[in-house]
């Protein structure tokens, strides 16, 4: 049966498939639906190269930070990709599905299926391209590294590192009052620097001309592998890197329908705003 654009599918599955699929469930906290459709999208590939993002680098400079979607919603868009949460309540890391929260005190843990998201980028991450990195010795240094891996200056890209880092050093922004900006809260930004941790760098390289929707050149953020160290990658050292690259060549853009998104002044360049907060440099 057509609803709209979509349609209802009724099927059976061996029980050793049901238990699997309700395992998963259990753990990721996605619905069934949403597995099934990533695995029919894996089997036809369909959606991949796909970049879906919600409002616009521009309205998060200006303070536009009220939830729109939840984060349950992510799994309808992908398993993979960088956001933040309600009023800038920290960073946001979605890997293999799984969203984590790392907040302004340094914790950093599953977040609640029902937390607001004000921006997100996701994609259904898929290997393109793997190469190995023998050692990086900063942020920098890493962007260079990459670079010649990227096949234009003009799509996006993400990007999955996972390796040894000797240091690394992540950020996290506290709550915001409604009516604060971008750079007032990262001015007041937390710092943790770590050392010797094994974990995954993910998330995107965003060209020039996409400045006014999404943070222009490398944005990553951080997850060590024991799930206890995240936040918004400034600077590092690392070894024995393994990057895997995916090439997005398509864009999906879900602009806000609140208020405080059709109210806003948007007509601003955001660039040197989001150099400052985004940037060891704008510490």
């Amino acid at each position: 049966m057509a609803t709209s654009d979509r349609h209802d599918l009724h099927l059976r599955l061996p029980e050793g498939h049901w238990q699997a699929l309700q395992s998963h469930v259990a753990r990721t906290g996605e619905s069934a639906s949403a597995v099934i459709r990533k695995a029919l999208a894996d089997y036809l590939d369909l959606e991949h190269h796909t970049l879906w993002q919600l409002s616009t680098s521009t309205a998060v400079v200006e303070g536009v930070f009220g939830g729109v979607l939840q984060v349950k919603d992510l799994a309808d868009h992908g398993d993979f990709g960088i956001g933040t949460f309600e009023q800038l309540d920290g960073e946001g890391i979605l890997l293999d599905g799984e969203c984590w929260q790392a907040r302004a005190d340094g914790r950093l843990s599953r977040a609640p299926a029902d937390e607001g998201i004000p921006f997100w980028i996701a994609t259904h991450f898929q290997s393109e391209r793997q190469v190995s990195l023998a050692e990086v010795i900063s942020l920098e240094d890493l962007g260079q590294r990459l670079d010649p891996y990227r096949p234009s200056a003009n799509l996006f890209v993400a990007i999955r590192i996972t390796g040894l880092f000797q240091e690394v050093l992540v950020r996290s922004v506290s709550r915001v009052e409604q009516g604060g900006t971008l750079l007032e809260a990262a001015r007041a930004q937390a710092t943790f620097s770590h050392r010797n941790l094994r974990g995954c760098l993910l998330g995107f390289w965003s060209p020039t001309h996409a400045s006014s929707l999404n943070i222009p050149g490398y944005h990553l953020h951080f997850i060590s592998d024991d799930r206890c160290h995240g936040g918004h990658l400034l600077d590092l050292k690392a070894s024995d890197l393994t990057v895997d690259i995916d090439l997005q060549s398509n864009l999906r853009l879900a602009l806000p329908e609140t208020r405080e998104f059709l109210m806003a002044d948007l007509s601003a360049d955001p660039r040197a705003a989001l150099n400052e907060a985004e940037t060891k440099g704008g510490q």
